[in-house]
């Protein structure tokens, strides 16, 4: 018989599709394989009418998921003397098509995002229907740290984020509270991690009233004060400038401790990295739907893929953890717009990500 498949666990309780992500010992991390279970699990509940919900927590009380299994990504790129660049991109293609099955999904969707939130563990949860998070929460978009760009709808979500709290948070990676994240409208409710358990009964038992009934009241909970709020005036002093260049000699201009840090965490980045993300992140306001975003997404990860820019902060952080990577090119001004304009270009060979119509 076949090994059950326990990264993620799937079934039905109640009138819930529940899905838990299953890997405590890696911080749920999210695979191929659970992105395939999860979308397969999604495309059978929406036509099925016992199913009136879904529910997606995570497994083991430290995070809901810290990310995508960027290790395994890393490991396909220097495997052997021809790394096949294409086992990543089929990852990333089936990751976006879930996010956008999510972001469109027809039923309530219910993330209880709790704990670690960060990378791909936004992108099964931000885009849900309803987005609850506790005081344990801490959502994050860390990706320029590694090389990469806010991916997984990230740029639709800090594109449409207030004032210029996106570009903030996808350029410096700054960890948001469950309050923040309902500020920046990563999610909706708060509720004490204690409610949770009780709260995920209720949704799940067909005596206990009408769904909407039982999620309209969670949204009605209180939410606590958010720092990222009273910070908005000196982030959008900072983040309104036209580069990240810009952005850093602004940062650098006043003694606040936040703009300090704001400074310090820009040069730490990759600095293509960081060019493309503002790029995509103010490109994203203008586009009309989170499939063209997630493509254009898709562009910019396979080619910093390809490029060694990803497989390099990987290495620097999480493989070697030197922290000393060594980013092409190695400054802001380095980055030019041609090398940006061809970064957002549509692949060639009919390589871009597309989209059935829904």
């Amino acid at each position: 018989m076949p090994t059950p498949f326990t990264d993620c666990l799937i079934r039905r309780e109640g009138r819930a599709g529940r899905i838990t992500l299953n890997r405590p010992e890696a911080l749920n991390a999210l695979t191929h394989a659970m992105v395939t279970a999860i979308s397969e699990a999604l495309a059978g509940w929406r036509a099925d009418p016992a199913v009136e919900l879904v529910i997606l927590d995570g497994a083991g009380g430290r995070a809901l998921c810290a990310g995508g299994d960027v290790i395994s990504l890393y490991e396909a790129s220097t495997r052997g003397s021809k790394p096949d660049p294409q086992l990543a991109a089929a990852f990333w293609r089936d990751e976006y098509h879930l996010n956008a099955l999510i972001k469109s999904y027809p039923k309530p969707y219910v993330a209880v995002m709790d704990g670690i939130v960060m990378g791909g563990g936004v992108g099964v949860s931000a885009h849900g229907s309803h987005r609850v998070v506790t005081e344990k929460t801490m959502v994050a978009m860390p990706e320029t740290a590694i090389g990469l760009i806010p991916d997984v709808g990230g740029t639709w979500l800090l594109g449409h984020a207030q004032g210029r709290f996106g570009e903030y948070l996808g350029l410096t990676g700054a960890r948001m509270d469950g309050a923040d994240a309902i500020q920046a409208g990563f999610a909706d409710s708060f509720m004490a991690r204690a409610e949770v358990a009780a709260f995920v009964a209720r949704l799940s038992d067909p005596q206990a009233g009408l769904v909407a009934d039982i999620l309209d009241a969670a949204s009605d909970s209180s939410v606590p004060a958010s720092k990222l709020a009273s910070s908005r005036e000196l982030i959008s002093k900072i983040f309104a400038a036209d580069t990240v260049e810009e952005m850093h000699r602004r940062a650098l201009g006043t003694t606040d401790p936040l703009a300090q840090r704001v400074a310090a965490d820009l040069m730490s980045k990759s600095p293509k990295a960081l060019t493309l993300a503002l790029a995509a992140i103010r490109g994203a306001r203008s586009l009309t739907s989170i499939e063209a975003a997630l493509t254009v997404e898709y562009r910019l990860v396979d080619r910093l893929y390809r490029d060694g820019e990803f497989v390099e902060g990987i290495r620097a952080l999480l493989i070697d953890k030197d922290k000393s990577p060594k980013w092409q090119p190695a400054t802001l001004a380095g980055v030019s717009p041609a090398l940006v304009d061809s970064y957002l270009a549509p692949l060639d060979g009919g390589r871009d990500l597309t989209f059935s119509a829904r």
